[in-house]
């Protein structure tokens, strides 16, 4: 089962930062980008759990460098169907 990591970010800069940080610290696959209101940015990614957890504290240092962090989060093993509510690609479909 594939797991899930989501940075919340004030600001579109710190989530390319993230983002792209996230991408190169781990074998990680991008699942979205979501402006949710407010300034708010969330990104999120799929992967191993060990990946997922270098890639977010990859991303948050780097959303913290370049802006403003709001929130970082790891689901290790999602329930199933738990991505319907999401609204990312986050399933483990590879199309």
């Amino acid at each position: 089962m594939r797991s899930w990591g989501f940075i919340e970010v004030v600001g579109y800069i710190p989530a390319v930062a993230a983002a792209d940080a996230m991408v190169k610290a781990a074998d990680v696959t991008l699942a979205g980008c979501e402006v949710i209101g407010g300034g708010y940015v969330t990104v999120a990614v799929t992967g191993e759990i060990g990946a997922i957890r270098t890639a977010v504290d990859a991303g948050a240092a780097a959303a913290k460098q370049a802006g403003q962090l709001h929130c970082a989060h790891v689901i290790a093993r999602p329930a199933e169907g738990a991505a319907k509510v999401v609204g990312l690609k986050l399933s483990d479909d590879k199309e």
